[in-house]
């Protein structure tokens, strides 16, 4: 199986289907441009905004963005980084796990609808878990893949090579695989909306 080929049409119906299913609603775009547009559109202005480390995000220009400073959020992952006192930074990535949105991606994502995101510190877990109140994932078409079983895989057999080798070249010592979430679904309960842009365009990894 080869997990860097975009998904057909018929995949990507059975994925938003999956993802419906499991109280995450799903909108489909062609490119990294127009990702980037529904990011904003989804995102109100005025809210409090936090992201993991993502390449989809920064190779569709989020990132960039944000550190522009020409956007209508409150950029939470910008002031943890400006402080230089340990004890403050601390005290203020716990409070980032309030954030009203959180945004990142996902290593592998199911055409029946579940995904699965690797860690090695756990760091943007509580958000996606639990503490943001709304969710946005963006995902290209090329993480999609048949089950459960396969998304496993392609976390392991494709994402951690990919990621270890990047973080060698870059001068640190590797990646793990530390901690690993299933998204199963999200509980209507919990009156959280999760949402997820799937991308017609070959982005992360």
């Amino acid at each position: 199986m080869k997990f860097d080929q975009l998904a057909n049409s018929e995949s990507v119906t059975k994925v938003v289907q999956g993802l419906k299913e499991r109280n995450v609603e799903a909108f489909v775009v062609k490119n990294r441009a127009e990702a980037l547009l529904k990011i904003q559109e989804l995102v109100p202005k005025g809210v409090s905004v936090m992201n993991g480390a993502s390449r989809t995000l920064e190779e569709l220009g989020y990132v960039e963005l944000l550190k522009s400073g020409t956007h209508p959020w409150n950029n939470l992952h910008e002031a943890i980084v400006a402080e230089k006192d340990p004890v403050a930074q601390s005290n203020l990535r716990r409070q980032a796990l309030l954030s009203d949105f959180y945004l990142g991606s996902v290593h592998a994502l199911a055409e029946t609808g579940e995904f699965v995101i690797a860690s090695n510190t756990g760091s943007q877990l509580p958000h996606i878990v639990y503490s943001s109140p709304n969710l946005v994932f963006v995902v290209s078409t090329q993480k999609i893949v048949p089950t459960l079983d396969d998304a496993m895989r392609r976390l392991k057999e494709h994402v951690f090579p990919l990621e270890d080798a990047r973080m060698k070249e870059i001068g640190y010592g590797g990646s793990q695989i530390s901690k690993v979430l299933v998204f199963e679904k999200e509980n209507p309960f919990m009156k959280r909306n999760v949402k997820m842009i799937l991308v017609e365009e070959k982005l992360g990894f």
